[in-house]
Protein backbone atom coordinates (compact mmCIF):
# COMPACT_ATOMS: atom_id res chain seq x y z
CA UNK A 1 0.00 0.00 0.00
CA UNK A 2 1.32 3.41 -1.03
CA UNK A 3 -0.01 6.61 0.51
CA UNK A 4 -0.05 9.97 -1.25
CA UNK A 5 -0.99 13.33 0.26
CA UNK A 6 -1.80 16.48 -1.70
CA UNK A 7 -1.52 19.58 0.50
CA UNK A 8 -3.38 22.54 -0.98
CA UNK A 9 -4.19 26.00 0.28
CA UNK A 10 -7.71 24.95 1.29
CA UNK A 11 -7.72 21.16 1.57
CA UNK A 12 -5.39 18.27 2.38
CA UNK A 13 -6.26 15.09 0.50
CA UNK A 14 -4.78 11.62 1.05
CA UNK A 15 -5.27 8.46 -1.00
CA UNK A 16 -4.11 4.89 -0.55
CA UNK A 17 -3.13 2.95 -3.67
CA UNK A 18 -2.98 -0.82 -3.93
CA UNK A 19 -0.29 -2.68 -5.86
CA UNK A 20 -2.24 -2.18 -9.11
CA UNK A 21 -2.43 1.60 -8.61
CA UNK A 22 -6.13 1.63 -7.71
CA UNK A 23 -7.41 4.09 -5.11
CA UNK A 24 -8.65 1.99 -2.18
CA UNK A 25 -9.11 4.73 0.42
CA UNK A 26 -9.44 8.50 0.43
CA UNK A 27 -9.68 11.19 3.09
CA UNK A 28 -9.75 14.99 2.94
CA UNK A 29 -9.66 17.73 5.55
CA UNK A 30 -9.37 21.50 5.58
CA UNK A 31 -5.74 22.65 5.51
CA UNK A 32 -4.63 24.50 8.61
CA UNK A 33 -2.43 27.58 8.72
CA UNK A 34 1.20 27.39 9.73
CA UNK A 35 3.71 24.55 10.02
CA UNK A 36 2.18 22.77 13.02
CA UNK A 37 -1.35 22.84 11.64
CA UNK A 38 -0.22 21.66 8.21
CA UNK A 39 1.66 18.72 9.71
CA UNK A 40 -1.28 17.86 11.97
CA UNK A 41 -3.54 17.72 8.92
CA UNK A 42 -1.14 15.47 7.01
CA UNK A 43 -0.81 13.05 9.92
CA UNK A 44 -4.58 12.98 10.42
CA UNK A 45 -5.45 12.05 6.82
CA UNK A 46 -2.62 9.48 6.66
CA UNK A 47 -3.91 7.84 9.84
CA UNK A 48 -7.39 7.48 8.33
CA UNK A 49 -6.38 6.02 4.96
CA UNK A 50 -3.89 3.56 6.43
CA UNK A 51 -6.45 2.20 8.89
CA UNK A 52 -3.65 1.45 11.32
CA UNK A 53 -1.59 -0.57 8.82
CA UNK A 54 1.97 0.41 7.98
CA UNK A 55 2.23 1.53 4.34
CA UNK A 56 5.08 0.61 2.03
CA UNK A 57 5.70 4.24 1.07
CA UNK A 58 4.45 7.75 1.83
CA UNK A 59 4.59 10.70 -0.53
CA UNK A 60 3.55 14.33 -0.04
CA UNK A 61 2.94 16.99 -2.67
CA UNK A 62 3.15 20.52 -1.29
CA UNK A 63 3.36 24.08 -2.68
CA UNK A 64 6.60 26.01 -2.56
CA UNK A 65 10.22 25.18 -3.23
CA UNK A 66 11.07 21.62 -2.20
CA UNK A 67 14.64 20.40 -1.78
CA UNK A 68 15.61 16.79 -2.59
CA UNK A 69 15.77 16.00 1.15
CA UNK A 70 12.21 17.19 1.80
CA UNK A 71 12.70 20.72 3.14
CA UNK A 72 9.90 23.07 2.06
CA UNK A 73 10.54 26.79 1.58
CA UNK A 74 8.30 29.73 0.73
CA UNK A 75 4.96 27.89 0.85
CA UNK A 76 3.37 31.24 1.59
CA UNK A 77 -0.23 30.12 1.06
CA UNK A 78 0.29 27.61 3.90
CA UNK A 79 2.03 30.02 6.26
CA UNK A 80 5.35 28.18 5.90
CA UNK A 81 8.68 29.94 5.46
CA UNK A 82 11.03 26.98 6.04
CA UNK A 83 9.99 23.52 7.25
CA UNK A 84 11.79 20.17 7.17
CA UNK A 85 8.56 18.42 6.28
CA UNK A 86 10.13 15.02 5.65
CA UNK A 87 11.81 15.03 9.07
CA UNK A 88 8.76 16.20 11.02
CA UNK A 89 6.22 13.93 9.32
CA UNK A 90 8.65 11.00 9.53
CA UNK A 91 8.96 11.50 13.28
CA UNK A 92 5.16 11.60 13.67
CA UNK A 93 4.32 8.64 11.41
CA UNK A 94 7.37 6.41 11.72
CA UNK A 95 7.89 6.52 7.96
CA UNK A 96 9.99 9.19 6.28
CA UNK A 97 8.01 10.57 3.32
CA UNK A 98 9.12 11.56 -0.15
CA UNK A 99 8.25 15.25 -0.52
CA UNK A 100 7.76 16.89 -3.92
CA UNK A 101 6.40 20.14 -5.29
CA UNK A 102 2.63 19.78 -5.70
CA UNK A 103 2.54 20.59 -9.43
CA UNK A 104 5.21 18.00 -10.22
CA UNK A 105 3.39 15.42 -8.12
CA UNK A 106 0.16 16.17 -9.98
CA UNK A 107 2.01 15.81 -13.28
CA UNK A 108 3.12 12.31 -12.30
CA UNK A 109 -0.43 11.45 -11.29
CA UNK A 110 -1.85 12.75 -14.56
CA UNK A 111 0.77 10.88 -16.57
CA UNK A 112 -0.22 7.62 -14.87
CA UNK A 113 -3.75 8.05 -16.25
CA UNK A 114 -2.43 8.54 -19.80
CA UNK A 115 -0.42 5.36 -20.39
CA UNK A 116 -0.18 5.98 -24.14
CA UNK A 117 1.76 9.22 -23.67
CA UNK A 118 5.52 8.90 -23.32
CA UNK A 119 5.84 12.46 -22.04
CA UNK A 120 3.39 15.03 -20.72
CA UNK A 121 3.30 18.58 -19.41
CA UNK A 122 0.75 19.16 -16.67
CA UNK A 123 -0.29 22.81 -16.95
CA UNK A 124 -1.56 23.86 -13.53
CA UNK A 125 -4.09 26.67 -13.97
CA UNK A 126 -4.85 27.97 -10.51
CA UNK A 127 -4.19 31.16 -8.58
CA UNK A 128 -0.94 31.24 -10.52
CA UNK A 129 0.36 29.18 -13.43
CA UNK A 130 3.15 26.61 -13.58
CA UNK A 131 3.79 23.30 -15.30
CA UNK A 132 5.18 19.93 -14.34
CA UNK A 133 6.97 17.95 -17.05
CA UNK A 134 7.08 14.15 -16.91
CA UNK A 135 8.95 11.62 -19.05
CA UNK A 136 8.78 7.86 -18.50
CA UNK A 137 6.70 8.40 -15.37
CA UNK A 138 9.19 10.64 -13.55
CA UNK A 139 9.29 14.44 -13.21
CA UNK A 140 11.90 16.61 -14.86
CA UNK A 141 13.13 19.12 -12.29
CA UNK A 142 15.85 20.90 -14.24
CA UNK A 143 19.28 21.96 -13.02
CA UNK A 144 17.94 24.06 -10.12
CA UNK A 145 14.41 22.75 -9.75
CA UNK A 146 12.84 25.45 -11.91
CA UNK A 147 11.68 23.36 -14.89
CA UNK A 148 8.12 24.29 -15.84
CA UNK A 149 8.02 27.69 -14.12
CA UNK A 150 6.47 29.37 -17.14
CA UNK A 151 3.95 31.69 -15.49
CA UNK A 152 6.23 34.72 -15.77
CA UNK A 153 7.15 34.34 -19.41
CA UNK A 154 5.88 37.51 -21.09
CA UNK A 155 3.95 36.83 -24.29
CA UNK A 156 2.56 40.36 -24.76
CA UNK A 157 4.77 43.33 -23.77
CA UNK A 158 1.74 45.60 -24.11
CA UNK A 159 -0.48 43.31 -22.02
CA UNK A 160 -1.76 43.69 -18.46
CA UNK A 161 0.69 44.42 -15.66
CA UNK A 162 1.97 41.40 -13.76
CA UNK A 163 2.87 41.16 -10.07
CA UNK A 164 6.45 40.27 -11.10
CA UNK A 165 6.95 43.72 -12.66
CA UNK A 166 6.62 42.71 -16.32
CA UNK A 167 3.62 43.09 -18.60
CA UNK A 168 1.70 40.43 -20.47
CA UNK A 169 3.00 37.39 -18.58
CA UNK A 170 1.10 34.16 -19.07
CA UNK A 171 0.06 34.38 -15.42
CA UNK A 172 -1.14 37.98 -15.83
CA UNK A 173 -3.39 36.85 -18.68
CA UNK A 174 -4.70 33.55 -17.33
CA UNK A 175 -3.83 33.18 -13.63
CA UNK A 176 -6.83 33.05 -11.33
CA UNK A 177 -5.61 35.81 -9.02
CA UNK A 178 -4.82 38.16 -11.91
CA UNK A 179 -8.19 37.54 -13.55
CA UNK A 180 -10.00 38.12 -10.24
CA UNK A 181 -8.16 41.42 -9.73
CA UNK A 182 -9.03 42.64 -13.22
CA UNK A 183 -12.64 41.49 -12.91
CA UNK A 184 -12.96 43.24 -9.52
CA UNK A 185 -16.41 41.87 -8.80
CA UNK A 186 -17.34 39.59 -5.90
CA UNK A 187 -17.39 35.96 -6.99
CA UNK A 188 -16.67 32.60 -5.39
CA UNK A 189 -15.02 31.38 -8.59
CA UNK A 190 -13.95 34.53 -10.48
CA UNK A 191 -12.74 32.87 -13.71
CA UNK A 192 -15.96 30.86 -14.03
CA UNK A 193 -17.90 34.07 -13.31
CA UNK A 194 -15.98 35.82 -16.10
CA UNK A 195 -16.81 33.03 -18.57
CA UNK A 196 -20.49 33.11 -17.55
CA UNK A 197 -20.66 36.89 -17.96
CA UNK A 198 -18.87 36.74 -21.31
CA UNK A 199 -21.39 34.24 -22.59
CA UNK A 200 -24.14 36.61 -21.41
CA UNK A 201 -22.66 39.46 -23.48
CA UNK A 202 -20.59 41.41 -20.93
CA UNK A 203 -17.86 43.23 -22.89
CA UNK A 204 -15.31 43.41 -20.06
CA UNK A 205 -15.78 39.71 -19.36
CA UNK A 206 -15.39 38.89 -23.06
CA UNK A 207 -12.02 40.63 -23.13
CA UNK A 208 -10.87 38.87 -19.97
CA UNK A 209 -12.00 35.50 -21.33
CA UNK A 210 -10.07 36.15 -24.53
CA UNK A 211 -6.96 36.88 -22.46
CA UNK A 212 -7.38 33.65 -20.48
CA UNK A 213 -7.62 31.64 -23.69
CA UNK A 214 -4.66 33.50 -25.18
CA UNK A 215 -2.55 32.93 -22.08
CA UNK A 216 -3.32 29.20 -21.88
CA UNK A 217 -2.74 28.73 -25.62
CA UNK A 218 0.60 30.53 -25.30
CA UNK A 219 1.58 28.25 -22.43
CA UNK A 220 0.71 25.14 -24.44
CA UNK A 221 2.72 26.37 -27.43
CA UNK A 222 5.68 27.22 -25.19
CA UNK A 223 5.67 23.80 -23.55
CA UNK A 224 5.50 21.97 -26.87
CA UNK A 225 8.20 24.10 -28.49
CA UNK A 226 10.61 23.75 -25.56
CA UNK A 227 9.97 20.17 -24.37
CA UNK A 228 8.05 18.63 -27.31
CA UNK A 229 5.83 16.65 -24.93
CA UNK A 230 3.28 14.25 -26.38
CA UNK A 231 0.40 15.76 -24.40
CA UNK A 232 -0.34 18.96 -22.47
CA UNK A 233 -2.83 18.26 -19.69
CA UNK A 234 -4.92 21.18 -18.43
CA UNK A 235 -5.19 20.91 -14.65
CA UNK A 236 -5.82 23.02 -11.57
CA UNK A 237 -8.92 24.88 -10.50
CA UNK A 238 -9.39 26.91 -13.69
CA UNK A 239 -9.37 23.70 -15.74
CA UNK A 240 -12.67 22.73 -14.12
CA UNK A 241 -14.24 24.87 -16.84
CA UNK A 242 -13.71 21.79 -19.00
CA UNK A 243 -14.58 22.11 -22.65
CA UNK A 244 -15.53 25.78 -22.16
CA UNK A 245 -11.79 26.42 -21.81
CA UNK A 246 -10.25 23.50 -23.67
CA UNK A 247 -12.17 23.97 -26.92
CA UNK A 248 -11.38 27.69 -27.45
CA UNK A 249 -7.73 27.00 -26.52
CA UNK A 250 -7.61 24.33 -29.21
CA UNK A 251 -9.22 26.75 -31.66
CA UNK A 252 -6.66 29.46 -30.83
CA UNK A 253 -3.80 27.01 -31.35
CA UNK A 254 -5.22 25.85 -34.67
CA UNK A 255 -5.66 29.45 -35.82
CA UNK A 256 -2.08 30.33 -34.89
CA UNK A 257 -0.82 27.27 -36.75
CA UNK A 258 -2.83 28.02 -39.89
CA UNK A 259 -0.28 30.59 -41.00
CA UNK A 260 2.80 28.50 -40.27
CA UNK A 261 3.67 25.21 -41.88
CA UNK A 262 6.06 24.53 -39.01
CA UNK A 263 3.47 25.08 -36.27
CA UNK A 264 0.93 23.17 -38.31
CA UNK A 265 3.25 20.17 -38.42
CA UNK A 266 3.33 20.09 -34.61
CA UNK A 267 -0.43 19.47 -34.29
CA UNK A 268 -0.59 21.69 -31.21
CA UNK A 269 -4.36 21.60 -30.79
CA UNK A 270 -4.46 17.81 -30.81
CA UNK A 271 -2.03 17.62 -27.90
CA UNK A 272 -4.34 19.43 -25.44
CA UNK A 273 -6.41 17.27 -23.08
CA UNK A 274 -8.20 17.88 -19.79
CA UNK A 275 -7.47 16.21 -16.47
CA UNK A 276 -10.02 13.45 -15.84
CA UNK A 277 -12.75 14.99 -13.72
CA UNK A 278 -12.45 14.33 -9.98
CA UNK A 279 -9.21 12.38 -10.40
CA UNK A 280 -6.96 13.03 -7.35
CA UNK A 281 -3.88 13.47 -9.53
CA UNK A 282 -1.83 15.31 -6.90
CA UNK A 283 -2.21 12.71 -4.17
CA UNK A 284 -1.94 9.88 -6.69
CA UNK A 285 1.31 11.26 -8.08
CA UNK A 286 2.77 11.70 -4.60
CA UNK A 287 2.03 8.06 -3.82
CA UNK A 288 3.56 6.87 -7.10
CA UNK A 289 6.73 8.93 -6.55
CA UNK A 290 7.09 7.52 -3.05
CA UNK A 291 6.61 4.00 -4.36
CA UNK A 292 9.21 4.50 -7.10
CA UNK A 293 11.71 5.86 -4.59
CA UNK A 294 11.10 2.93 -2.25
CA UNK A 295 11.83 0.51 -5.09
CA UNK A 296 14.89 2.26 -6.52
CA UNK A 297 16.26 3.68 -3.29
CA UNK A 298 16.82 7.05 -5.00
Amino acid sequence: MRIGVDVGGTKTLAVALDDAGRVIAEERRATGWGPEAVVDGIVAVVTVVTGGARPDALGIGVPGQVSPDGVVRHALNLGIDVLDLAEVVGARTGLRPVVENDVRAAAVGAASLLPGAGSIAYLNLGTGIAAGIVGDGMPWRGARGAAGEIGHVSVDPAGPACSCGQRGCIEALAGGAAVAARWARPATFPVADVFDAAEAGDHLAAGLRADVVRGVASAVQLLVLTADVDVVVLGGGVSHLGERLRDPVRTALATAASGSAFLGSLELADRVVSTPRNAPVGARGAALLAGATAVTGV
